[in-house]
């Protein structure tokens, strides 16, 4: 029997022999990487930069564009790591650590989107009362407590696994992941599923009750307001849904496949799927909203063509 108390290790057992190809998902998952930090930091440099984006709403991106960083971190170099491989192993305190960055990763976005709907509703149906009952000071309180409670909630469940007496040490995943390591339990685990139904409802409700809240009343201001309330509603929530949507499909998934028998599914499939909230989330959020955000589009336009010019004078 082998328990965490000599457990210096676990086997990642999703990963494959691909032979000299690894350094060629090595050189495109470091460009992905490195696209990500560079699009996330320069829209955090430009918000926090540009005193005329220190509003509740840029704050508020800002706040989503340092979680991607986060959660990018907590798994980008460990797979580039993991690729040049030949033994697919992490080391237990590693484990615990990455399990910590993608759960409070995971956490934190979508208590950030929740609080995000909640300003949409009252940029949207409160206009002439926005600017005194959300100012900047209360999004960055808004901002700390979001942090602050998905670090906490997850520090527990973390200290409650960390307890358990493990009894294997292979891990059906490309990653570390909370759920597939309590698996491996062979103590008393009826507090860690107590404990671990209450957290589910709590990470799905306290960000659901915001986000149903604020668009039943956007959806209800759309159909009784006026064309132009309604294109305002759907420039300022487009971004905000496909985000939302795109990260829940992706949590959805990996929650399904970590919890159910997914074995009829092609591997190749399953692991892109697993992966899909980790990738495109870090990408989609700071593209789509530099691009819909008219601000930080022509502030990033602006710089752009101010260091174009700089760098021509420089020259001439």
């Amino acid at each position: 029997m082998m328990v965490n108390s000599t457990l210096s290790y676990f086997i990642l057992s999703t990963y494959i022999d691909i032979g000299t190809l690894k350094y060629l998902y090595f050189i495109l998952t470091a460009m992905l990487y490195l696209v990500i930090v560079f699009v996330n930091t320069s829209l955090i440099v430009v918000i926090c930069m540009n005193r005329s984006l220190h509003e509740p709403m840029y704050l508020f991106l800002c706040s989503l564009f340092v979680n991607e960083l986060y959660g990018s971190t907590g798994f980008f170099p460990f797979l580039l790591v993991q690729l040049l491989s030949d033994i697919h192993t992490v080391s237990v305190p590693f484990c615990y650590l990455q399990i910590f960055c993608l759960y409070t990763y995971a956490h934190v976005e979508f208590c950030n989107l929740a609080i995000m709907s909640y300003d949409r509703y009252l940029a949207i149906c409160c206009p002439l009362h926005y600017n005194t009952r959300m100012t900047s000071n209360k999004a960055v309180v808004f901002i700390i407590v979001i942090w602050f409670y998905s670090i906490v909630k997850f520090l527990i469940t973390l200290s409650l696994n960390i307890r358990l007496k493990l009894c294997g040490n292979i891990i059906n995943s490309l990653y570390c992941h909370n759920y597939l390591v309590a698996k491996l339990a062979c103590s008393d685990s009826k507090v860690n599923n107590i404990y671990g139904l209450f957290g589910v409802v709590l990470t799905i409700l306290v960000p659901l009750l915001p986000i149903l809240f604020s668009y039943v009343k956007i959806l209800n201001v759309c159909f009784s307001g006026s064309k132009q309330t309604r294109q305002k509603a759907v420039s300022t929530c487009t971004p905000h849904l496909v985000s939302l949507l795109n990260f829940s499909f992706g949590c959805c998934f990996e929650i399904l496949q970590s919890r159910f028998n997914m074995s009829s599914v092609s591997s190749v499939p399953r692991i892109i799927l697993s992966l899909y909230f980790l990738i495109i989330q870090p990408l989609l959020n700071p593209i789509m909203y530099g691009l819909q955000t008219s601000k930080i589009r022509n502030m990033c336009k602006y710089l752009f063509c101010y260091k174009m010019l700089a760098g021509h004078r420089d020259i001439m």
